[in-house]
């Protein structure tokens, strides 16, 4: 009834707003019903969804009231105090609902129930409007009849010139605001192919241990240049389309299954994209509306492809290492592609191809392609993916910092404000002001952990995102060839250079650029600094701010605005959504065993180029671990996709993650997954003067009231024996340390009882064999002390890696016994391994080299021969 008197009084026939604001009273009305009703205990899901959806359709609510209002002062100002306190609540209530995972529910529900409170409040204001309204629906003062003012019309009379009072007076067209979708979905499959280019060609070195040859790829996205032959480049323009869809063929080569031919599928559609987007951007160099709706669609994709892969756990669904079976809407998004092309283009050709621009010889072509490769470097390395910069500042436990989850809304929020900075204030973002600021914010960045550090990476997404429009149309201003050729090529330089700083054990001349991402930023920051003094001697814009533009321009912008409003909607409720419930269990808790495994993962990606996440966590789940480490798990760079497999495990299979030491320590990564809570962890990084950099993670876990230590490590490389055993004496040292009981995760690179093996399995470290008679092992070994070892066994790995599960049990509280073998019938029910991988085992895993598991004895006795 309140909606419904709310639209009489406020319905006009020249505005869609009241019915807009009708429709979403009525929708937040139901789903406030709907949480209210079904509560977290009758059906979880529901209750956040319902939630989920009230806090959301709050904002547009709100805000419409207040737009809608007559011009009754009292009434604006308690809805602007109550509206206020509704959103002001919101940050405690999510703080509170970390915390009430934990111990701080009734808190929580405090300020559950507030919102509830504020928002009955907030309409009961309408009682003071409604002063004029008889039952007999008699409008006595003419508010509905438009002959007064709402506060919108005041406000768009003093903020005409202001972004503000440019949204409020657009007028929605249905058939502009699909364009600009389109548009945006375009930028989508940009960025979604960029993205997953690198991630096929890492699978040819990381399958060679070295340099393959496929490596050539990388450089699929140097096509600009055919754009400096003048007949290719107007044959490009006047067929955009064409050429769009054959680009596409980056998101067939899914239907591909052999890697080396989906690779080339997927260079040759990075090819045709880069060379169409550059193709495009030049060609609207003379028309600013239509440049800056190139350029804002192209921005938002990047936002757009990072949301979705933070919905769906750091992979992007249509990449083509994805499928159905691993959770691919492969599909789908080249349905919608193919829709979205054909929206965009349906004009055909495009103006100003070949047109001169306006004082072509002011700026550099060199410096704005130079420009140009700093900030797609930037964008693709650190903005590509919600938590990369997260992963960057993580220091382990107790937490002191950012989490993926739900503080990747933040770097994809940062991102939003950014474009729209950039988009409004265009002054302001290619001063040397915001450029020394961001400068200083990647320094951060680089040299700080937890928060400090992640406040760097907010204000250098700010910069990146907001400085885009401003480097694009300078280098669209310059002939093309030389601008967007030349920065591809510089681009695939630093992304070559981001690689080597980890990756130089194996590349030539990899040991300059040892552990220099510090060199990498700078260079990336340099070249966005040649960038900007380019486009401030060129004629870009002389106007102080860009929104005073013609109206056709501030129309087109108004829709991409929401579009963005629309994204950072869906990013905050993927962040809902995901946010962990942190009530783990271990498997056989009434037995007070710990199942522990060692994993080598070869960077989630399996033997035939997919995606091993869903695979991974079958495994996992099957063989009951409680404590897994992961080896081979830092993918956070441009080369291995920006992902990060430990997110997506820990939520699915309920456990606490620590994901060892990021992706600027320069390590292949270590990661500790664990179903009892980690108290502490310490990330290490151990001697290694020659070869690659050895990761370890110390962390203690709370197991059964009894605190454990367990150690994740990865040693260094056959062929530098020196660093081997430096790194054997560290990490000797530091388990010899430790008191309490103890495991060892471990990638040795030794053989049993020989070299390094005698110090790691030593009195000084206290450490014992989890089964000394295995003399099969060369990398994956198990170590224990202080608790009692009840099983062992190895399980074949399928094609999901290179490496076999190696799996422990260990009783909490026991002696640890001795190397004597029982027979399964002597172990309790609940120290048995699962039976599903006996014989021919299920899905290609199975007990392999015994043939089955191995249990031991609580302590000496005759061993069971039979």
């Amino acid at each position: 009834m309140l909606v419904a008197f709310w639209y009489i009084l406020t319905a006009r026939s020249n505005t869609s707003l009241p019915k807009f604001v009708a429709g979403v009273g009525i929708f937040r009305t139901l789903t406030c019903g709907g949480w209210t009703y079904v509560t977290s205990t009758d059906d979880h899901d529901w209750h956040d969804i319902f939630m989920i959806s009230y806090l959301v359709a709050t904002l547009p609510w709100t805000l419409g009231c207040l737009a809608l209002s007559p011009p009754n002062p009292k009434a604006v100002f308690y809805r602007k105090v109550l509206g206020g306190a509704f959103f002001a609540t919101l940050v405690p209530l999510v703080y509170f609902f970390i915390q009430h995972k934990r111990v701080a529910y009734t808190i929580y529900a405090f300020f559950e129930w507030s919102l509830v409170l504020l928002d009955v409040a907030f309409d009961a204001v309408t009682a003071l409007d409604f002063a004029g309204l008889e039952l007999v629906v008699k409008d006595t003062k003419g508010t509905s009849r438009g002959n007064s003012k709402m506060v919108s019309d005041m406000l768009v009379e003093t903020e005409k010139d202001k972004p503000v009072g440019q949204l409020m007076t657009t007028r929605l067209s249905w058939s502009a605001a699909l364009d600009a979708v389109a548009d945006v979905y375009n930028g989508f499959i940009f960025w979604s192919m960029l993205t997953s280019l690198g991630l096929l060609v890492w699978y040819f070195p990381l399958w060679h241990m070295g340099i393959s040859g496929y490596e050539a790829f990388v450089m699929s996205t140097v096509s600009p240049f055919l754009l400096g032959i003048p007949p290719l480049r107007r044959w490009v323009i006047q067929n955009i389309r064409i050429s769009l869809l054959l680009s596409l063929a980056g998101l067939l080569a899914y239907l591909v299954r052999s890697p080396e031919y989906r690779l080339f599928s997927v260079g040759f559609g990075v090819w045709m994209s880069c060379l169409s987007w550059a193709a495009m951007f030049h060609s609207e160099r003379t028309q600013p509306a239509r440049l800056e709706a190139r350029i804002f669609a192209f921005a938002l994709g990047l936002v757009a492809s990072s949301i979705a892969k933070f919905a769906f756990w750091t992979n992007n669904p249509i990449w083509p290492i994805m499928h159905a079976q691993t959770g691919g809407w492969n599909k789908t998004g080249i349905f919608l592609a193919v829709l979205s092309i054909l929206r965009s283009t349906r004009h055909p050709g495009m103006s100003g191809g070949e047109l001169s621009s306006p004082d072509p010889s002011k700026g550099s072509p060199t410096l704005a392609g130079l420009g140009f490769a700093g900030l797609m470097f930037g964008m693709h390395s650190l903005l590509s993916d919600s938590s990369t910069m997260i992963l960057w500042v993580w220091d382990g436990y107790p937490v002191t910092g950012p989490l993926a989850v739900p503080h990747g809304s933040w770097t994809v929020l940062a991102m939003g404000a950014g474009l729209t900075l950039g988009l409004y204030y265009p002054a302001v973002t290619r001063s040397w002001t915001s450029y020394g600021i961001a400068s200083v914010g990647a320094a951060v960045l680089t040299c700080f952990h937890g928060w400090p550090g992640y406040y760097g990476a907010l204000t250098l997404t700010t910069y990146l995102m907001a400085v885009a429009p401003t480097i694009i149309s300078s280098a669209a201003r310059h002939p093309p060839g030389r601008t967007f050729g030349l920065g591809f090529l510089l681009y695939n330089i630093l992304v070559l250079a981001h690689v080597w700083v980890v990756a130089y054990a194996f590349v030539p001349g990899g040991p300059l650029m040892r552990e220099h991402t510090d060199w990498v930023m700078t260079a990336t920051m340099l070249f966005i600094g040649a960038g900007i003094f380019s486009a401030t001697t060129s004629a870009v814009s002389s106007s102080k701010h860009s929104y005073n533009s013609p109206p056709q321009a501030r129309k087109r912008r108004t829709y991409y605005v929401y579009v963005q409003l629309a994204l950072q909607l869906l990013s905050a409720s993927i962040a809902y959504l995901r946010f962990p419930a942190y009530n783990y269990e271990p498997y056989h808790k009434e037995d007070k065993v710990i199942t522990a495994g060692i994993w080598t993962i070869h960077f989630s990606l399996d033997n035939d180029m997919w995606t091993s996440e869903r695979r991974m966590r079958d495994l996992i789940k099957e063989s009951e671990l409680d404590v897994v480490g992961l080896l081979e798990s830092d993918l956070q760079r441009i080369i291995m996709g920006n992902r990060d497999t430990t997110q997506y495990l820990a939520e699915d299979l309920g456990m606490w993650v620590d994901f060892g030491p990021g992706p600027n320590k320069h390590t292949w990564g270590a990661a500790l997954l664990s179903k009892f809570p980690i108290v502490n962890s310490t990330h290490h990084l151990l001697p290694s003067p020659v070869g690659e950099l050895a990761p370890a993670i110390h962390a203690t876990i709370d197991a059964y009231g009894t605190l454990v230590d367990v150690f994740v490590f990865h040693s260094g490389q056959e062929e530098d024996p020196e660093d081997r055993r430096l790194q054997t004496e560290y990490l000797s040292a530091l388990m010899s340390e430790s008191q309490r009981p103890t495991l060892l995760l471990s990638y040795l690179v030794t053989k049993p009882k020989e070299g390094n093996y005698n110090t790691y399995v030593s009195d000084k470290s206290g450490m014992r064999d989890i089964d000394p008679s295995d003399w099969d092992r060369w990398c994956e070994y198990i170590l224990y002390k202080g608790m009692r070892r009840s099983g062992y066994a190895r399980i074949s790995r399928s094609t999901i890696t290179d490496t076999e599960l190696q799996v422990g049990k260990f009783i909490v509280g026991e002696p640890e016994g001795s190397d004597e073998l029982i027979s399964e019938e002597q172990m309790p029910e609940g120290l048995r391994f699962p039976a599903l991988f006996r014989g021919e085992g299920v899905r290609g895993h199975r007990y392999h080299v015994f043939d089955q598991p191995r249990y031991y004895a609580p302590s000496a006795q005759t061993p069971d021969l039979s």
